[in-house]
């Protein structure tokens, strides 16, 4: 929001709570006498460019939503789901048709987050074995040939990252277009596993991806990877 926010954009949020500040945003907290889908509502009576809607709990909010969008707005929010492909079976679950998610969902993507290796106490070493496989096999299922002739490195840890190796996060992301192909997807009423395969064939590449690419550049460790997305 703050990379968006400009004095000649009307941006509004609605979020549950207001956790960060932004000078400049129209920021609205819910609370017990109001609701994402009632603030909604009231936002769209002043005209914003950009809409962000902290959750879409339900069908309700996600139905304004889904008609903001239809209108021209940009619509802002997020869901609780597996991955970026799963936003479309969860829409479809709250009720949204086909149709509109369609028509209206232009991007979805998923994150997670990672602790980043301490700079203070990590050791560098080889791939043993055992890890070259793990991810040789990941990359030759998606067709990526990651480069294990580098180094990764153990976290012993240290007084400077309380002894657990670690110190900060780091997101790891995948991005699902919603292309034409998808859209067309959607609108034939396909699987996820369906769409995803779609997605595979053009720019979409699954969290492991990013996560492994992160691991193979030093950030964090493959143990580390495994504890969020339990590839092995």
């Amino acid at each position: 929001m703050d990379y968006l926010n400009s004095p000649e954009i009307n941006i509004t949020t609605i979020e549950d709570p207001v956790e960060i500040r932004i000078k400049g945003l129209n920021q609205i907290e819910i609370d017990a006498k109001s609701s994402f889908s009632s603030s909604l509502r009231t936002v769209l009576r002043q005209d914003p460019d950009i809409i962000l809607v902290g959750e879409i709990r339900d069908t309700e909010t996600g139905e304004i939503a889904i008609q903001a969008g239809q209108t021209g707005h940009y619509v802002l929010s997020t869901i609780h789901t597996i991955d970026s492909v799963e936003v479309i079976t969860r829409l479809r679950k709250m009720g949204l048709s086909d149709y509109d998610i369609s028509s209206t969902l232009a991007t979805a993507i998923s994150q997670r987050l990672v602790r980043k290796l301490c700079p203070k106490c990590k050791k560098e070493r080889k791939f043993n074995t055992e890890e070259k496989n793990i991810i040789t096999s990941i990359g030759d299922k998606y067709n990526i040939k990651f480069d294990l002739s580098g180094k990764t490195y153990d976290a012993p840890g240290c007084k400077y990252c309380n002894h657990t190796g670690y110190y900060d996060r780091i997101g790891v992301f995948e991005v699902l277009n919603i292309t034409d192909e998808v859209k067309e997807a959607i609108m034939a009423g396909k699987s996820s596993l369906e769409i995803r395969k779609i997605g595979l064939e053009q720019s979409y590449k699954p969290l492991i991806v990013d996560g492994l690419n992160k691991v193979v550049n030093g950030y964090t460790t493959l143990e580390e990877l495994n504890k969020k997305l339990l590839i092995f």
